[in-house]
């Protein structure tokens, strides 16, 4: 009982340590860009940047729940690009129906992830990297390999172009709710205890007696719900289907995760933290905008893949040595 108690409040620390650090990390560039930039604190730049931003949170989020099991989701971004075509297709009927029928579509290929998974058998990396493969070619297939102008006569694009109350994006009160809801399911529930475990061990979650194959299932369609939502995003904040994007969007999702202290290995992830680390990835690309404007620097688009990728590595690198560490001072 005692060891037990004692690697309760070792993981609590972890999660409250990393939490607090991706929070301030990202509090200090908020006022680094504020005292550097004139109108890095306008209304227009904070709400493109969260109405922007909004899409990458989201598939953080669902990310986030497979990576606490153990797991991966390679196909968020194929899914995003393969829903923003279902949304378009849709737009004409209303965000009232392309809301609720691409998150379907997304869900469907969650579905599908956690049938490969669990009932098949086969390793996350490889079922989820099937997919995604499967999921761009259907994106390609269905549009075409062309954009799909969305029904402007509609109400959809006010999902992704407009503010409720003319304040906040409609697109990042949406996402809060859902990290609201993620969070409660995560820290208050027993499907959420019953993720922890599976990423601390699969097989003693099992032996305890506890829904293992549920909560996998959960967390898979969840996320491919998420890269759903991320979809209609997509295709209302930029007023069409993109069959060609989300391409390097499950590295953003991941970086957004392990920057939050999420142990690739499982066991350990925080929703307020996966947040804060998505937050804190776009505001990189956010101020170096700002820093090209300035004329500092001359970065373009494609060096985003780059920086994305050397972000990543630094800190799964931190983490490895962080892990070993913990390793080595419970041994």
């Amino acid at each position: 009982m005692l060891d037990e108690s004692a690697f309760d409040l070792r993981r609590m620390l972890q999660r409250n340590s990393a939490s607090v650090t991706v929070w301030a990390v990202l509090f200090a560039l908020i006022v680094f860009g504020l005292l550097r930039y004139e109108n890095f604190g306008s209304a227009y730049n904070i709400t493109s940047f969260l109405n922007y931003n909004a899409m990458f949170i989201a598939i953080a989020l669902g990310m986030c729940f497979v990576i606490m099991t153990g797991g991966i989701d390679l196909s968020v971004g194929s899914v995003a690009a393969f829903t923003s075509v279902v949304a378009a297709y849709l737009s004409p009927y209303g965000i009232q129906v392309a809301l609720p029928g691409a998150i379907a579509a997304g869900l469907a290929f969650g579905a599908i992830n956690a049938f490969f998974v669990i009932v098949l058998h086969i390793p996350p990396f490889i079922a989820t990297l099937a997919t995604m493969l499967g999921a761009k070619g259907g994106a390609l297939v269905i549009s075409g390999a062309q954009t799909i102008s969305v029904d402007w006569t509609s109400n959809f694009t006010k999902l992704g172009m407009e503010n409720a109350a003319g304040i906040l994006p409609w697109t990042i009160l949406i996402v809060g709710v859902l990290a609201v809801a993620l969070w409660i399911i995560l820290e208050k529930t027993t499907i959420g205890r019953t993720v922890l475990a599976i990423g601390g061990s699969e097989d003693a979650s099992a032996l305890m007696g506890l829904k293992v194959n549920r909560a996998k299932a959960f967390v898979y369609i969840l996320s491919g719900g998420c890269a759903g939502l991320a979809g209609v995003f997509l295709a209302s904040g930029f007023g069409a289907g993109q069959p060609l994007e989300g391409i390097g969007w499950e590295l953003s999702a991941i970086a957004s995760v392990v920057v939050g202290g999420t142990l690739l290995t499982g066991g350990l992830g925080s929703v307020p933290a996966t947040v804060a680390g998505a937050l804190l990835l776009g505001l990189v690309f956010n101020i170096l905008n700002f820093e090209n404007g300035r004329g500092t620097i001359s970065f373009s688009a494609y060096w985003q893949m780059v920086i994305r990728g050397g972000f990543l590595f630094v800190v799964i690198l931190f983490q490895a040595r962080l892990m070993a560490r913990h390793q080595k001072a419970a041994a």
